[in-house]
């Protein structure tokens, strides 16, 4: 071979958008959704499971090994996501509404007063459809962290994030009430490679496209009830799985295809939706008279990835600690483990080896271990604070 000369499997190590055929896509979408891969849903609509979560907690504790009960559904999920439809409906996520309508009370007063501010609205829609408030994860801890213990203290909420992501996750989440009106938006993908135009992503090479939906979990909660008119999300079932997709986001004949084929499910308070990010999907039009349509966007990242947004999880860290603290008589252990998760940060780097060494293996502490540590020794606010400070200052440069 002429070194000079590409080899020939190259052509296939780079996808473009000139090459993405509709008829490829196709035959993805069209394939149905097996009840014998989804064994713990109660129920498949439009092809998407749904699963009872009351069921799902009695089942787990009902279970001679709970542990590996939730490994068995973390891989169904994760099968989901990854080879089934790429979709999936949480029925009661949160059990008790009261939780969710105590956040819904605070997310409306960011939103109120960030329309004080002149902030108001959404760029990622036309002025006064929807109202959007950013880091509403670090935004809650800060100004009620007993409602964000007992908010995020839900261990389903954990396990699905785990699921696809692993442990270490980052949870970060963002407001979006879309008031009456409101239009639908064009169908896309999420973050990372679906915050790009196409002529971006067509610079990252093909394996890049197929490892990017690994690093995000999509999600939402409902706030309120979301009947079809109030234009909850529509999905295209399958459609993670068409290598190309980044590449299409508003081409018209892939807008046409979606608007015949995409699906759209009602929510009650309370569910929760989750979703590979590769799969295309778009908010609905809220045709409703008088529905504040509001879900929590909950956008967890890998480990091994970035998150979009700047979250400052020592400052979190530091005002969640003593309503942890407080509540960790009473909170089941697997609920406080999840509050923990939502906060402090679980992966070790990056960090400044000079300062910090690993500590019996090959990674150092993480925010995380020290919280754990710090609840389960009942450390007083202050004792935390200074562990953390003095880890903050080891990572510095």
């Amino acid at each position: 071979m002429n070194p000079s000369t590409p080899s020939e499997s190259s052509a296939v190590a780079w996808l473009r958008a000139d090459q993405c055929p509709l008829s490829e896509l196709d035959p993805l979408v069209q394939t149905p959704t097996r009840v014998q891969d989804c064994p713990q849903a109660a129920a498949i609509l439009k092809g998407v499971p749904l699963y009872d979560c009351s069921a799902l907690r009695a089942a787990q504790a009902a279970s001679k090994d709970p542990q590996s009960w939730r490994r068995q559904l973390m891989a169904e999920w994760a099968q989901v996501w990854r080879s089934g439809p790429g979709v999936l409906v949480l029925q009661g996520l949160f059990s008790d509404v009261a939780v969710v309508d105590a956040a819904s009370v605070e997310f409306r007063a960011l939103i109120d007063e960030s329309h004080a501010a002149g902030h108001g609205g959404d760029h990622f829609a036309k002025p006064g459809a929807n109202d959007r408030v950013w880091n509403a994860l670090e935004k809650l801890c800060l100004r009620a962290p007993e409602i964000f213990a007992a908010y995020y203290g839900n261990a389903l909420l954990a396990t699905v994030c785990e699921a696809w992501l692993g442990p270490a996750y980052q949870l970060t989440s963002q407001i979006n009430s879309v008031n009456p009106g409101g239009a639908a938006q064009t169908a896309h993908r999420d973050y990372h490679l679906g915050f790009f135009a196409a002529a971006g992503a067509e610079r990252f090479p093909a394996h890049v496209h197929r490892l990017s939906p690994f690093l995000t979990l999509q999600g939402a909660v409902a706030h309120v009830d979301m009947p079809l008119e109030s234009g909850p999300t529509l999905y295209l079932p399958h459609s993670q799985k068409f290598e190309s997709g980044y590449l299409v986001a508003g081409r018209p004949e892939f807008q046409a295809y979606f608007d015949q084929h995409h699906v759209q499910l009602p929510l009650h308070k309370g569910d929760g939706i989750f979703f590979n990010p590769a799969l295309m999907h778009a908010a609905g039009h809220n045709r409703s008279a008088e529905i504040r349509r509001m879900a929590n966007l909950l956008q967890v990242s890998s480990a091994f990835g970035r998150c979009m947004e700047t979250v400052d999880r020592v400052r979190m860290a530091q005002v969640l600690y003593p309503s942890l603290l407080r509540a960790s008589a009473q909170f089941p252990a697997d609920d406080l483990a999840a509050a923990v998760a939502a906060s402090a940060e679980g992966y070790a780097f990056p960090t400044n080896l000079d300062r910090d060494p690993h500590m019996g293996g090959l990674a150092p502490l993480s925010q995380q271990d020290l919280m754990r540590s710090a609840l389960a020794q009942g450390h007083t606010h202050e004792q935390f604070n200074a562990t953390l400070q003095a880890q903050a200052l080891t990572r510095l440069s």
